[in-house]
């Protein structure tokens, strides 16, 4: 990210504007807002505040960064890294505490002209709600409830390592990890089949072992949040496949691991269809037809990733005009977005903002319009033009 935004800093932000009126010359510029507040989680503690430090920073702005409280050593790490680089001081600051203590003053400090915020919908919405009265300018990257669309036609062995790999690598735990996966009638049976399998042999084990697909589950909080949708899952009258329990013996004694788990039978009046786990679990539910698998993939608050597996060239760009979501992968799975690309969500996943790709400068900056006549007389827009 850091090579990225270095570049985006040659680029020529404004636009030229041709006027109406002779010997007259308009044009954009983009300028900092001022001191921006910079809330991150803890799933990716150093990516993310990169992601939204470096833009700030390169469009003059002054940053105040709130980590994670689960990784706040990290977000320490960062800063000295910032303050090695020659950042001067009084640029970027850190603070450190609770986000209901914290992250509330930074939301209400009438110096703090901007939010970003990554986290969860109900906070981020929170934030929002608190910096409506304000005029504060807030940018939320927010939940997600991401499906993988799998056609008849479909590359199924294509299909099964990317959804193995965006439902449980980092056990789940991102926001464009995969939950849901809608499988055509056609080969639901025979792809489920595949899945379970693959997903019995992942192994589950301490994240610095080469051969660990999955580490463990951040706190023994979010362990008991997961286990408790399986939970529902199951009394939702889903059936469990694989999985389900947390794993405490031998080797996953000392830490908080969940294997991967998967579901079949699932409706779409389920929680686990419609509700963020963040964690290694997956839904999986049969839909008659394209139609209906895009309505199903559809039929959710959330609109951060989707991803659509078909060999039918039409209907993959169909599928990318009628899936409603901030991010579209054809043929790949629901992760893996590059830092040169937009990145952000629709409905209650984002507000609208897009902090990656050339757009993440428009998250930190406002627009000025420079108007200038030199034709030594009073010239009237819209009325001399004639």
């Amino acid at each position: 990210m850091g090579y990225y935004i270095a570049a985006e800093g040659r680029r020529a932000w404004g636009h030229q504007i041709p006027s109406e009126l002779p010997n007259k010359r308009m044009y954009t510029m983009r300028q900092p807002l001022g001191v921006c507040g910079l809330i991150t989680p803890w799933n990716f503690p150093v990516a993310i505040p990169t992601w939204k430090t470096y833009p700030a920073l390169l469009m003059g702005n002054t940053v105040v960064f709130k980590p994670a409280g689960e990784t706040s050593l990290l977000g320490q790490k960062f800063a000295e890294i910032l303050i090695e680089a020659g950042v001067p001081a009084g640029v970027f600051n850190m603070v450190l505490g609770s986000g209901s203590v914290i992250g509330d003053a930074l939301v209400n400090h009438k110096d703090v002209r901007m939010i970003s915020f990554t986290g969860s919908t109900e906070t981020g919405l929170g934030i929002a709600a608190k910096c409506a009265p304000l005029n504060k300018r807030v940018s939320l990257e927010m939940g997600g409830k991401n499906p993988v669309v799998i056609m008849d036609d479909a590359d199924l062995e294509l299909a099964l390592h990317a959804v193995l790999w965006c439902a449980y690598g980092t056990t789940g735990q991102r926001c464009t990890a995969c939950s849901r996966v809608i499988v055509h009638e056609k080969v639901h049976d025979k792809f489920l089949k595949m899945l379970v399998e693959g997903a019995k042999k992942l192994k589950v084990g301490h994240g610095s072992k080469p051969d660990s697909f999955l580490g463990a589950v951040v706190n023994e909080k979010q362990l008991k949040s997961i286990h408790s949708y399986v939970e529902i899952g199951i009394k939702e009258g889903a059936k469990l496949e694989c999985g389900g329990a947390p794993l405490t013996k031998g080797e996953h004694a000392k830490g908080h691991f969940y294997p991967p788990t998967v579901f079949s039978g699932v409706t779409s009046k389920m929680r686990i269809f419609k509700e963020e786990i963040f964690g290694p679990v997956l839904a999986v539910i049969k839909a008659k037809s394209y139609e209906e698998a895009i309505a199903l993939a559809n039929d959710t608050e959330y609109g951060l990733s989707t991803s659509f597996f078909s060999r039918d060239v039409n209907l993959c760009h169909r599928a990318s005009l009628e899936l409603e979501s901030g991010l579209c992968y054809i043929n790949a799975g629901t992760t893996g977005a590059e830092v040169s690309t937009p990145f952000g969500g629709w409905k209650n996943t984002g507000n609208g903002h897009r902090e990656g790709g050339p757009t993440v400068i428009e998250a930190f900056s406002d627009i000025k319009t420079v108007i200038c006549d030199y034709s030594g007389k009073v010239q009237r827009a819209q009325i001399d033009n004639n």
